[in-house]
């Protein structure tokens, strides 16, 4: 059973990703606040991270850089990370940050569970539309 983390503090964002991923087989959990982030994935490791880019203090970016730093330092295990992008501008720093994959909003359940499926297959997803 995949354990995903979902990191948002817009509940539109939480709501569309739960309702897309939730079922039987899938264990979600959720943070509205990056700076949770770190010390969640180093008591209860999540098979994946699905981020929002903008998450208060501390974006989805930042978030991926912190996870990878940790990773580095042989204090995390390795996690995927998944960036909910709102623009397809915001690629470039997505590409930049370590993640394996990102999504561009406007969501849909679709294109939402195959990111997450080839994350959790190990490969990565690049939507660049």
């Amino acid at each position: 059973m995949p354990e995903i983390l979902i990191v948002a503090d817009a509940e539109t964002v939480l709501a569309d990703v739960r309702a897309a991923l939730e079922d039987d087989d899938t264990e979600i959990r959720e943070l509205r606040a990056g700076e949770l982030v770190r010390d969640e994935v180093a008591e209860y490791p999540p098979d994946l991270v699905v981020t929002d880019l903008q998450v208060g203090a501390m974006g989805g970016v930042a978030i991926c850089l912190d996870l990878r730093l940790e990773e580095s330092g042989d204090r995390i295990p390795h996690v995927p990370v998944l960036i909910l992008c709102d623009r397809r501008a915001d690629v470039f720093i997505a590409r930049h940050s370590g993640a394996e994959g990102w999504l561009i909003k406007p969501l849909d359940p679709l294109r939402l569970r195959r990111a997450v499926r080839a994350l959790l297959d190990g490969s990565t997803y690049h939507d660049e539309t």
